[in-house]
């Protein structure tokens, strides 16, 4: 089995078409000390290949305003995870290219990447914050400053 970048699951190179099914596998999708993920139920365990994140944020739920707002994303399964400091947002900038690549921790060691248009939005509610000296650009959630870049890079 293998999950592609985009978060969609293929079982011997066919894409799984069934949100259910995908959904009921994902209820048993596990991640190894050694990053590696694995499908576990009690009669069996088997790895799969995760391109990037098995997860993608698709959609944002925004509430409240400055310090006081909270953030909360809809993964591709419909799950709902608040951003806060079990479940923090972060990027990962590609040295190569520079282009950011934001996810949320989920629990159980799993993460989601937030779609393009989850980040942008993000980006449009965000604001900046001076943090250990340094000028960042991020969003509030449940009362914790979340960076989405740094200003003084930039510059």
């Amino acid at each position: 089995m293998r999950i592609d970048r985009d978060g969609r699951w293929y079982y011997h190179g066919s894409p799984i078409d069934r949100k259910e099914l995908v959904c009921l596998f994902a209820q048993t999708l596990r991640r190894a000390g050694d990053g590696s993920y694995w499908l576990v139920t009690p009669a069996e365990a088997g790895r799969i290949v995760v391109e990037d994140a098995p997860f993608v944020a698709v959609e944002a739920f925004l509430g409240g305003e400055g310090r006081k707002r909270t953030v909360s994303l809809r993964t591709n399964i419909d799950e709902i995870i608040t951003v806060n400091a079990e479940h923090p947002l972060y990027v990962v900038m590609d040295a190569a290219t520079g282009e950011p690549a934001p996810y949320v921790q989920l629990d159980a060691g799993l993460i989601a990447r937030l779609s393009r248009s989850v980040y942008y939005e993000l980006v449009n509610a965000g604001g900046e914050e001076a943090v250990a000296g340094k000028r960042q650009y991020g969003v509030w959630s449940c009362g914790q400053f979340f960076c989405l870049g740094s200003l003084d890079e930039a510059t």
